[in-house]
């Protein structure tokens, strides 16, 4: 009996294991001269991409006539890893409040103060009281942004509408809490949470399994952020805005919507704003678009969607000047005769991969400093104290956060060596409650050398989030300094250390 359970135990583990990864190359895959598209003009995107200064790509798929022509993920990412979204969320939200509105459980002019009765202030103004449904689509709410207020309150839709608010529809002012309400108005008419609307209008037909949404202090879906999802299922989405709403033959999102969604509805004094998305620079291009960068880009006249995942510093901009000028006027409508360019492009675009840590192997002060426990200060990360052990081409760091949980984090030399961590990952944005919805384990790729016999460096890239770190160990006469650098940040941050067995 307990045979028969352990492997029917397993079976399901499988079957588990199958169906969270059966998205994954489930696209179909052409090459792209067969779609017109010379490999040579990949080549200059993916080459121009994997060298911009401040900004790790960590996946970039190039999709054309409804199949994948081209595809990178830079080691140490992978297909497999889900990303964390910032503002791209606010594109699904935009297309649950089209399912909602074709499903007459919402209207455009509905206002907003009629969702949320018991969480009016006590005075409400003509300005709240006119709050529609449409002003929270095109970011004119006339409350002004409060970049702040979700990390300092759990009440966030009370303490949103108690704001002073200005003449709403008329002032373009981008604020992820209109989105967040958004995704509230969703769950009040639907009766339940966006993600899960989601799930059962888009996502399950589409075979959009491996997916999961930040949850707000007051159990609703973030909207303006926090969906963690994979770059194949972004390609998905992208297809289905291009194809005006239909996914294989079946209308899952009525192309009216998609329409209005994509079309001009708010001025911004820079690119032109739909309903939670964006007009390109490009004619007819329109895009998702999340900080330190998660795009997708929709190019009708092209017949094309671009994905691209990345951390970045530098103005999104440049990016899609790249994708514009070094690729798209090179699309032609005939298949074109595959050559070198082609098993280059099949070649390199495996064998991209972020720069490892640049140094020695080892150093003589290693042996003095292994084993040691480092006391920290309060810092920023929950770190409570390290310890560095060492091993041939390796490094192990040992984290205790504050908690008193313990992890190790494990690095390579001149290559990337993964481990699964259930601690959470740093993060650029503090919200109250952050992480709520998402579940571990989180998977750290790190490297690590010696620039120098006093100075270890390790890197670890969190494959399976957004952030990487850059920690730099200074060691001299029997002391340590330690400095982070986030991949997120301009500012390096100093550990304080209060104690250490050196």
């Amino acid at each position: 009996m307990k045979r028969r359970i352990t492997s029917l135990c397993f079976l399901l583990c499988l079957l588990f294991s199958l169906t969270a990864q059966a998205q994954i190359h489930e696209l179909p895959r052409s090459t792209p001269e067969a779609e017109g598209v010379p490999s040579q003009a990949v080549i200059q995107l993916f080459d121009s991409l994997m060298a911009l200064p401040r900004t790790d790509i960590h996946s970039v798929m190039v999709l054309r006539h409804g199949k994948v022509i081209a595809e990178t993920y830079p080691a140490p990412f992978a297909p497999e890893y889900r990303h964390t979204m910032y503002s791209c969320s606010k594109t699904f939200v935009g297309a649950a409040v089209g399912l909602a509105i074709e499903e007459n459980r919402l209207r455009l002019t509905d206002r907003v103060a009629a969702f949320f009765p018991d969480l009016l202030p006590d005075t409400v103004s003509a300005h709240l009281a006119d709050m529609t449904v449409r002003d929270l689509l095109t970011m004119t709410s006339g409350i002004t942004p409060d970049w702040n207020m979700r990390n300092i309150c759990s009440d966030w839709i009370r303490t949103y509408l108690a704001k002073p608010v200005k003449t709403p529809g008329k002032q373009f002012a981008y604020d992820s809490m209109s989105t967040y309400l958004l995704s509230a108005i969703v769950q009040k008419v639907t009766g339940t949470t966006l993600l899960d609307y989601l799930n059962r209008k888009l996502f399950i037909p589409m075979n959009i399994t491996d997916v999961a949404w930040e949850v707000s202090p007051e159990g609703i879906n973030t909207g303006g952020w926090g969906l963690h999802i994979q770059s194949e299922s972004l390609a998905k989405f992208g297809l289905l805005l291009l194809n005006k709403g239909k996914w294989q033959g079946k209308q899952l999102l009525p192309a009216r919507w998609v329409e209005q969604m994509t079309a001009k509805q708010m001025e911004t004094g820079g690119d032109e704003y739909g309903y939670q998305m964006w007009r390109c620079e490009y004619p007819g291009a329109v895009r998702a678009d999340g900080a330190l960068g998660q795009y997708i880009l929709m190019i009708p006249d092209k017949d094309m969607v671009i994905v691209i995942t990345e951390c970045t510093l530098i103005d999104g901009r440049t990016q899609r000047r790249l994708v514009w000028n070094r690729l798209l006027p090179q699309v032609g409508d005939v298949p074109l005769k595959p050559g070198k360019a082609l098993r280059q492009l099949q070649q390199k675009q495996t064998s991209y991969q972020l720069p490892v840590v640049r140094g020695k192997a080892s150093s003589p002060l290693s042996a003095a400093y292994a084993d040691k426990r480092i006391d920290l200060g309060t810092n920023k990360f929950g770190w409570q104290s390290l310890r560095l052990h060492f091993k041939p081409k390796e490094v192990v760091l040992t984290v205790t956060e504050t908690s008193g949980k313990s992890y190790d984090l494990l690095f390579g030399y001149r290559q990337w060596l993964k481990t699964s961590i259930e601690a959470y990952p740093p993060y650029s944005i503090t919200p109250v409650g952050s992480f709520s919805g998402i579940e571990g384990p989180f998977h750290v790729a790190g490297s690590y050398a010696w620039p120098s016999s006093g100075t270890l460096e390790l890197k670890a890239h969190y494959v399976n989030w957004v952030s990487a770190l850059d920690i730099q160990f200074h060691f001299r006469d029997k002391a340590v300094e330690i400095t982070v650098q986030e991949n997120y940040s301009n500012e390096p941050v100093r550990l304080q250390v209060i104690r250490h067995d050196l």
